[in-house]
């Protein structure tokens, strides 16, 4: 089992930043790859970011390209998710997850990830 516990969120001002952490515990050595993703209300979660736990290689959806970045302590198990440039429709809840490490692939839907934080709420007023 892998917990994670997200925080950062809250209320931002559009063109302004926030940054997100997710902390990881339990049996993190189990998993490969660390992503982020948001939810709106009636709307499935979708992909943000995702990087593996060892760091290297980052992925992003089209629509955060070039505004956030996603980065990895794996000493410490954490990673954050810095924000810039945030605009009224990266308005959601987001999502810390973690796989189970089986597929040694970064993954890019919910379904490829077992364990989830409970979600920090990014507000951004236009």
């Amino acid at each position: 089992q892998v917990q994670l516990v997200e925080s950062g969120g809250g209320l931002v001002q559009a063109g302004g930043s926030l940054r997100l952490s997710c902390a990881a515990s339990g049996r993190t050595a189990s998993s490969y790859a660390v992503a982020w993703f948001r939810q709106t209300p009636r709307k499935e979660r979708a992909f943000v970011a995702a990087i593996r736990w060892t760091g290297g290689s980052t992925y992003y959806a089209d629509s955060v390209k070039g505004r956030f970045t996603i980065s990895s302590d794996n000493a410490r198990n954490t990673v954050s998710l810095q924000m810039n440039s945030l605009k009224a429709e990266d308005t959601a809840v987001y999502y810390c997850a973690a796989d189970n490490g089986a597929s040694g692939e970064i993954g890019y839907s919910p379904h490829d990830y077992e364990y989830w934080g409970q979600g920090t709420q990014v507000t951004v007023s236009s």
